[in-house]
């Protein structure tokens, strides 16, 4: 009798510890699952931020043969990704905005008339002049350096002419095109289902200073989607990627 009221309490003892570890079993599993759910959106945060750095690099790169004193960024690109469930995957996209230097502004938004060039560069003159001793040197290179070449159109072959005629609208449009190729060409590791989305909301990082030239970028705010059936089908070779490029949902703000 003693044995058998033992051998049961085994029996239920070790039904207990299956049913609990077959409970921790799912958990454990769900955990790791988040686990990779999450340093597979690290990685593609990652993506997106060289994207904006590298479109803006070459934009830059560009600008250096027309000008020494080139535009600088306000900063650099930060990404913050999102799982949410039954939409997909949602990213957080901060651009640095373009500061354009006053030489810049000076050299390149011109009318072609050749009286209002020149009393621009008188009234530069006039500024330098104005400048503190240190300042005064380099302003007065740059000077000269518009004196010798202020008309648009000696641009380097090297340079796109979209990019002398407005460096904000070129480099808004690098960016736009680094973030959208990312999208379609890095998200396989997300898994994302077919009805899923893949979302990237874009946005300038700081407003615009009226008392700083040329300081504006025309990538205010813009969210780009894609389904993820439409990137399964590219992945697949079932589209193009001028097809799945087409196929990516843009809205600007």
């Amino acid at each position: 009798m003693a044995r058998s009221v033992i051998t049961t309490a085994a029996v239920a003892a070790v039904t207990l510890w299956a049913a609990a570890a077959g409970a921790q079993a799912p958990a454990k599993g769900a955990e790791a699952e988040q686990i990779k759910q999450r340093q597979r959106i690290s990685l593609m945060e990652g993506v997106l931020e060289r994207a904006v750095a590298n479109g803006a690099d070459n934009l830059l790169r560009q600008v250096k043969h027309v000008m020494p004193d080139v535009p600088m960024l306000t900063g650099a690109p930060a990404v913050r990704g999102f799982r949410l469930d039954g939409y997909g995957v949602f990213f957080d996209v901060e651009v640095p905005a373009l500061r354009l230097p006053l030489a810049w502004t000076l050299r390149y938004v011109v009318d072609g008339n050749r009286l209002a060039v020149n009393t621009a560069l008188a009234q530069l003159r006039a500024m330098v002049l104005e400048q503190p001793p240190q300042e005064r040197a380099r302003l007065e290179v740059l000077v000269r350096q518009l004196e010798e070449r202020n008309m648009p159109d000696s641009a380097s072959p090297q340079v796109d002419p979209a990019v002398v005629r407005n460096p904000n609208e070129a480099y808004t449009r690098a960016v736009k095109e680094a973030l959208v190729e990312a999208m379609l060409e890095s998200s396989g590791p997300l898994n994302l289902g077919p009805a899923e989305w893949l979302t990237v909301a874009a946005r300038d990082n700081v407003p615009n200073d009226p008392l700083v030239p040329g300081d504006s970028t025309d990538l205010k705010s813009v969210i780009f989607k894609i389904k993820g059936s439409d990137l399964a089908a590219f992945r697949s070779g079932q589209i193009t990627l001028e097809q799945a490029r087409a196929r990516v949902q843009a809205e600007e703000n």
